[in-house]
This record gives structure tokens, sequence and C-alpha cells, in this order.
């Protein structure tokens, strides 16, 4: 059984919520929209949408947590319906959702694995793209693999009972450390990791939530938890060399 739905972690991004949610519809996809504690006007605007258009769920929060947390109360909710697998996106309507039907579509035909995106960025600052390919390097140090690019990429699909059974028994970044943190955690799971390219337009005009500081301290924190981890995980790490990729 293949039943997926679209997650959509958000905190006061009005500009762009109504046209991520229309253009995911189009495809007759459901969506889960978790809002993370926005005030007027996103408030508002995901309170009409809710109501107005179905197949969409709402999960509020009246404080804001972090987009980590958001997303795996997504992902439980998700399962809790009844779904199968579940495409993370991300409200700022960078991401290309012509790609989701791709998306879903290796999922379909894998789906053990997780499929996440690696972004073709034509306008990113330098200061993301450098973190990008420090993140990488940090990254296949932490598989033993090259196998995993763009690990920070938001678009990404995960298939839910994996997933929940990690987050069961695993405490994970609940702020922006989670996209990695996440992927390579599934990665010592045992699960294969697939990679779909997918182009990402950045607007200027869309304030980031990113902090400098915080986030890269908590991120930096993250990675040498995950030094340690993959350590303890050498045997089974070198083994994953000698399988076939299914």
């Amino acid at each position: 059984m293949f039943k997926p739905c679209v997650i959509i972690p958000i905190y006061n991004h009005p500009e762009k919520i109504e046209s991520v949610i229309e253009r995911i519809l189009r495809d007759a996809f459901p969506c889960i929209i978790i809002d993370d504690g926005s005030t007027q006007p996103c408030k508002g605007i995901i309170e009409a949408l809710v109501k107005n258009k179905p197949n969409v769920f709402l999960l509020r929060f009246e404080t804001n947590r972090g987009k980590g947390a958001a997303v795996c109360d997504g992902l439980r909710t998700a399962f809790q319906q009844g779904y199968t697998h579940a495409l993370q996106v991300d409200a700022d309507g960078q991401h290309d959702l012509g790609d989701t039907i791709k998306f879903m579509s290796i999922a379909e035909r894998h789906p053990n694995a997780v499929v996440t995106g690696i972004r073709i960025v034509t306008n990113a600052p330098i200061s993301r793209r450098l973190g990008r390919v420090l993140t990488d390097v940090l990254v296949w140090i932490n598989t033993l693999s090259f196998s995993i690019k763009d690990s920070m990429c938001g678009y990404r699909l995960y298939p839910l009972s994996s997933t929940i059974v990690l987050l069961d028994r695993t405490q994970v970044g609940e702020r922006m450390d989670f996209d990695t943190d996440i992927l390579v955690r599934l990665y010592w799971e045992g699960l294969t990791v697939r990679q779909l390219k997918t182009r990402v337009i950045y607007d200027d005009k869309i304030r980031s939530h990113f902090d400098l500081i915080k986030d890269n301290g908590r991120i930096s924190c993250m990675h040498t938890k995950l030094f340690f981890g993959m350590l303890m995980r050498l045997p089974f790490l070198v083994s994953r060399w000698r399988r076939p990729v299914s």
C-alpha cells in the first residue's frame, strides 16, 4: 500500500503559503499544515485555507518550538491518520513543487527508502553554498559514505513506519539541525537514501528564520554527537559498503 501526504511546517511565512497549498492540491495530495506558533497575518491566512480547501488538515501550536519539532509532530500525525509516506515541503515557496510527483514516484517504487532533494541553486548567498559544502563533508564522515549530498535540503519524503520507530527511540534536532540529524540517523538505521535533483529559488524578500549564532551552534553540536555515534557504529557502517543498493 502506498498512501502519501504532504506536510508543511510553517512559522510566519504569509507570502507564499496559499500558492504552495494550491499547487500541492492540484496534484491531489492531502496536506497537513503544522502551524508552529505563527502570528497575524499568517495565522489568519492559514485558518482561511483550512476552512476553504478540502484535504487540508491543521495542526497548531501557540508557541514556536522549532522546525524539527514541527516536522516530527507532522510525521506522527500523518502516521496516525493512516498515511504510509510524508513529503516535507517548506512553506516559503522556494521548492519546485512540480517535482512532487517525481518524489512520490520514486517512493512508490522504493517504499523503504528516504527520498531527499539535491538543490539546484542559481542565486544562493555564498555563505549558504559554503555551509552546504562543509555539511556534506561532515555527513560523509559521519556515515562513512558519499551517498548523501545536500543533507540540509528540506524537500524530502519519509517512509513513515521506519521514521516513527526512530523518533520513538531517539531525540533528534528540534530546530534547523533537524534535517541533517534525522537523515544521518535514518541512514544508520539501514535505510537507503535516494536523491532527486530539484530547482530551488531563493527570494531575498522572504525572511529566513535561520539564526546565524544559535543555529550554527546547534548544528556544530549535532555534528559532534553524530561523529561519536558513527564511531559506535563503525562495523555496521563499514559492512554497508559491500551491500548492493536495492
